[in-house]
């Protein structure tokens, strides 16, 4: 994830969407790993917030982050919402290196049930290569098995020039383990996997309830 990217139509998607999520599946906590990379100085992140018909609330608090930058202000969203969960972040947003990123993931443990949001830039590694803005599925099989049993990881997918669909089935081929299912719009994925069949399920639920109140699309 890169700071230029904070407050734009994605992350408006993307706040409004964990929320509800989060709220719904009644877990205390959304850890964010946001897997951060430099900015670029390039055009991407200067969408408006109001590119998706988030709630009010979450398009105002969309709007303050493309002002500060700052994301650490995430900590506020359930204020925000007037939600009941905490955020908490997954190690300090530095920049992801080859050097550390066998390390990133350490030190996600076992506790209670959360939603652990994975943020890269373009989502699950290709078929052939892989780089820092990629999450590996050796990545995602590390985790689950390392966090509740029914706890869920969402990850965010970019649009790969094809259907969401078809490229939803050719991850959830390439998982190494755990049930998943998605949910996404225009040019955003988000891939939810547990270990938990019951959790999988309460979250297809969720995403169908989500889908009625927004220009949405779910995979079950």
């Amino acid at each position: 994830m890169k700071r230029q990217y904070l407050g734009d139509s994605k992350d408006s998607f993307k706040w409004d969407y964990l929320d509800f999520l989060v709220e719904a599946l009644r877990l205390r906590q959304l850890k964010i790993a946001w897997m951060m990379t430099p900015d670029d100085g390039g055009s991407d992140g200067k969408t408006s917030p109001e590119r998706f018909p988030a709630r009010p609330e979450v398009l105002r608090f969309c709007n303050s982050l493309r002002t500060t930058r700052n994301h650490e202000q995430l900590i506020e969203l359930p204020a925000n919402t007037g939600a009941h969960y905490s955020v908490a972040f997954h190690n300090p947003p530095e920049c992801l290196t080859r050097r550390t990123r066998s390390s990133y993931f350490t030190g996600v443990e076992s506790g209670p049930a959360q939603l652990l949001f994975l943020d890269p830039d373009n989502g699950f590694e290709p078929e052939k290569s892989n780089s820092n803005k990629h999450v590996l599925y050796t990545d995602i099989d590390r985790i689950i098995k390392a966090i509740a049993h029914d706890s869920v990881v969402t990850v965010f997918q970019h649009f790969r020039r094809q259907r969401f669909s078809d490229d939803f089935a050719r991850i959830r081929e390439r998982f190494l383990g755990g049930y998943s299912c998605a949910v996404y719009w225009h040019s955003l994925m988000f891939v939810n996997v547990s270990l938990s069949l019951e959790s999988i399920r309460k979250v297809s639920k969720i995403n169908r309830q989500y889908a009625k109140c927004r220009p949405v699309e779910t995979i079950a």
